[in-house]
Formats: C-alpha cells, structure tokens, sequence
C-alpha cells in the first residue's frame, strides 16, 4: 500500500504536521512528496490528510510552513478565515468525501482582516467595500468581546487577543453549523486544531483542540 493511502489516526496526522512545522522553523526542509513520481500518482485521485482552513495572507503559506507536498493537504482560504457556505461547503468535501482525519484552522499575527474589523469600531471609521465588510463583519463581534473583557473600547483591542479568541469562534461555528464535523469529531474520526502562525519565528502555535487530539499544555 502507497503512502498516499494509508489512512493516519487524528494524533499522527497532527503530529506529522508539528513535526514539519519544527523543520521549517529549523531550516532543515525535506520538501517531500514533490517528485515527478508523486505528480504521476496523484492522477488516479487524492488522499489528503488534513484539510487546512486558513487565511488567504501570503505568508503562511500551509504547505511550506508544514513541510508537506502535494497531495498532502486540502487547503481552504479565504481572508481571516471566515466560515462562509463556500468555505464550510468544502471543508465538509474534505471531511465527508475525501474522509480526512484532521482539519487544522489556522490564524496568524498580524492578521489584516482582524485589523480591519478592530478599526471598523471608530466612529471616523470610513466606509468599506461591501464585499469586504461582508468578509469582516463576522469578526466584529469577537472585537466587542475582548474589549469588554479588557474594560477598553473596541477600536483598543488587543488584535493578538482578537485572533485568538476568532480562532475559538471559528470552530465552534464550524461544529454548530455542520453535522458533517461534528459527527466526525464526535465518532473520533476527526481532530481539530486551533492554531495561530507567528511570523517572525515561523512556529504554529496550537491553542484549542476538538477530538482525539492530545497536545501537552492543551
């Protein structure tokens, strides 16, 4: 059997990714599964093992921050990852369809769409393109949130704790809003986690897990 289709456990899938992670951060990149070779199988379909719901920035880029080639992971993006129906619509694919044991969301420092929902809360605010409101609107609450948590004014908040705390949110609405993941996650199928990518240092940090996933510290 091809590595492509041995299907890993929650735990060994987010353990292979940290591991990745650690290498990149090392400078010591295996730039696997990138060969002619795996081009060549990979036409008779996909076994991803994790389906990654990120943010559209260009910096952290998922399968350069893991170490991971192609193949290996269903990445979805959108600006502050947002749970929008084509988002959730496409996890649910990589869940349901491709039967994938881990979906990583992951934030980072420095986010522009939590800044831009932060400095929507001024009342000099200007107005934004509609469609970009519609992308940061669902974060405004979780401003209000952390700033009330804070006893400060929401154009104050701490945007580190805003991506937090928008990370938490997240996935709590992806497991409200989809009995695909849920089911998933609570027939041990599938394991979260909630992490947040430093720029400068290249770690994902993980701060909230769902499932059997066991992280020391979570």
């Amino acid at each position: 059997m091809t590595e492509a289709l041995v299907r890993l456990t929650p735990q060994a899938a987010w353990d292979r990714l940290a591991a990745g992670n650690a290498r990149f951060v090392e400078g010591t990149l295996l730039h696997p599964r990138q060969s002619a070779d795996r081009r060549r199988e990979l036409t008779d379909g996909q076994h991803p093992h994790a389906v990654v719901f990120g943010c559209s920035d260009s910096r952290p880029a998922s399968e350069i921050v893991f170490d991971e080639g192609l193949g290996d992971m269903f990445v979805v993006r959108n600006a502050g990852q947002v749970v929008s129906p084509s988002a959730l619509g496409s996890i649910e694919f990589a869940v349901a369809i491709l039967d994938v044991p881990l979906m990583v969301v992951l934030g980072h420092q420095a986010c522009g769409a939590v800044r831009a929902a932060i400095d929507s809360t001024r009342g000099d605010a200007p107005e934004l393109p509609a469609q970009i409101w519609r992308l940061i609107a669902p974060i405004v609450p979780t401003v209000h949130r952390i700033a009330r948590a804070a006893n400060t004014v929401p154009q104050a908040a701490d945007p580190d704790e805003v991506g937090r705390e928008h990370l938490r949110a997240t996935i709590a609405e992806l497991l409200q809003a989809s009995p695909i993941i849920a089911d998933a996650v609570a027939s041990g199928r599938l394991g979260i986690v909630g992490a947040i990518y430093r720029l400068g240092e290249g770690t994902t940090v993980p701060f909230v897990t769902e499932g059997p996933i066991s992280i020391p510290g979570l």
